[in-house]
């Protein structure tokens, strides 16, 4: 789709309702104007004494759709705040006028963004009520009354983890960049275990440095872990005993009296064994995700899982028999081979199980994957929309309620991924990380350590190096990027309102 901006340059707004509202248009910026007949969006900005209005003509199929949106020109104090309200009355100007032409409306109305429980914490911080954010969802973003509702519950549960933390407190993430095989939905920076065993153990022992320098680090600065997060990746492609080492150098270095949540994603039935269980729970672990994505072995084929569904209630009795008493499990609405029924029975055969925890993904068609390469056939939109109504409905009736929420782009039918959880077992690190409440310290390859200031809302990123052999010979690198840590705290400080 040919893209025409005056007056503004908010180029990733405009991409961002394209990308959503017109899934299968790119972007193009011609440096012509629009020859007659050929389809175009116009999107302009007009600042008046008392209004700023956003202006989105469409031109399809030779007809011609034309909304405007507006906000006061006194609320465009700062850059900040500007770059706020410009690119929401963009937005909302380009999603009246894209549904007047489709004649559809997306579940999540005119919100692109991937945080969208953000909007309703907003409200509530300041006094507003629940009804008032539910209005303002519904109002001004044309948001369903579901999703409404999935992310007003989502909010709740992040302001209380929010007010539950202390100042110094912040969390781990530490990645394990192996998987047995690849699944076809998957572009994570991940390598086979068949194809690289040999880097496994090299890239255990730069780990561990990484560790150690930045436990050093941790003291320095005065922080404590309140959750850990072992991911991947899925951590249980390594041994028993590689796990014991590389969690006893965790519990070694870290400070645990803050510590109210430890959990190890062992991923995959195929690779999880006693000794491996035994060894996350004396590591320290308190909580594990199993994550059989389905519950039909020929969905499971199709994805490139080796493991079966009789499998996972093996598995999941392995776990308790350990001693694990929070579990999480992950199903995935959309993959190939799956159709609604079919999703149905896999959420009915997991709330059979009655894990803790159930987190419902909607497939992400990511570039770089075999899923999107191969261009393979997925359910439609619609079947998806099934999917996911089915697992509300089963998930609430059952006593599960949503703790988390978030969206990434090329999502099946632009929906969201819900984390669902039993009363009183809500993901700590999950809230943190999405909510973006404290900072997250990440170790690894390919891991980004997310610096947070909840008083002024500032976040700063420093990256790892993204591939296992970069990472290894980087590790001065490495070590210099935790120095972050330090100085951002002393500089912005952590202390909340």
């Amino acid at each position: 789709m040919k893209l025409y901006l005056e007056r503004h340059n908010y180029r990733y707004a405009v991409e961002q309702m394209l990308l959503v509202l017109f899934p299968e248009e790119r972007p193009e910026y011609p440096q012509q104007k629009p020859e007659s007949g050929e389809d175009y969006i116009r999107s302009t900005v007009s600042r008046g004494a008392v209004w700023t209005t956003a202006h989105t003509v469409l031109m399809r199929d030779g007809k011609q759709y034309s909304r405007f949106a507006r906000a006061k020109t006194a609320e465009l104090t700062g850059r900040l705040q500007t770059d706020r309200v410009l690119q929401k009355i963009i937005k909302l100007s380009f999603f009246k006028v894209a549904c007047d032409c489709t004649g559809e409306t997306p579940p999540w109305g005119a919100l692109t963004g991937i945080r969208p429980a953000k909007l309703v914490t907003r409200v509530l911080e300041e006094g507003g009520t629940e009804a008032q954010a539910d209005r303002m969802l519904g109002d001004v973003y044309s948001v369903t009354p579901a999703r409404r509702k999935l992310c007003i519950d989502a909010a709740k549960a992040g302001l209380a983890v929010r007010r539950s933390l202390a100042p110094e407190e912040i969390s781990l993430y530490v990645g394990i960049p192996f998987c047995p095989t690849r699944c076809v939905y998957c572009s994570f920076v991940s390598h086979s275990v068949e194809k690289s065993m040999k880097l496994v153990e090299p890239y255990l022992a730069s780990l561990q440095e990484e560790i150690r320098y930045a436990g050093e680090v941790v003291k320095r600065a005065g922080r404590k872990i309140r959750s850990i997060y072992i991911g991947g990746g899925t951590p249980t492609t390594l041994s028993a005993e590689q796990l014991e080492k590389l969690m006893g150098e965790i519990a070694k270095t870290f400070d645990f009296s803050h510590c109210t949540e430890y959990t190890v994603e062992a991923g995959r039935p195929d690779t999880i064994t006693q000794e491996k269980l035994a060894a996350i729970l004396k590591g320290g672990a308190t909580r594990i995700s199993i994550n059989p994505q389905t519950m039909r072995d020929t969905v499971l084929e199709a994805i490139g899982r080796r493991h079966t569904a009789a499998d996972v209630p093996v598995v999941m009795q392995l776990a308790r028999d350990t001693g694990f008493q929070d579990i999480n499990m992950d199903l995935i609405a959309g993959l190939p081979e799956d159709h609604p029924d079919g999703f149905a029975y896999s959420v009915d055969a997991v709330l059979g199980l009655r894990p803790e925890n159930i987190t419902i993904h909607t497939l992400a068609l990511k570039k770089g994957s075999r899923l999107a390469l191969e261009g393979r056939d997925i359910p439609s939109a619609e079947a998806v929309g099934q999917m996911l109504d089915y697992a509300e409905h089963r998930l609430r009736a059952e006593g599960y309620v949503p703790y988390y929420l978030y969206r990434q782009k090329f999502m099946a039918g632009n929906f969201e991924n819900v984390g669902w959880c039993l009363p009183g077992y809500e993901g700590v690190y999950n809230i943190c990380i999405m909510e973006e409440l404290h900072t997250i310290l990440s170790l690894g390859a390919g891991g980004t350590t997310k610096l947070v200031n909840p008083n002024s809302g500032l976040i700063h990123r420093v990256c790892n190096p993204k591939y296992p052999y970069e990472y290894m010979s980087r590790m001065e690198h490495v070590k210099e990027g935790k120095e972050a840590l330090l100085t951002f705290h002393e500089t912005e400080g952590t202390v909340h309102p």
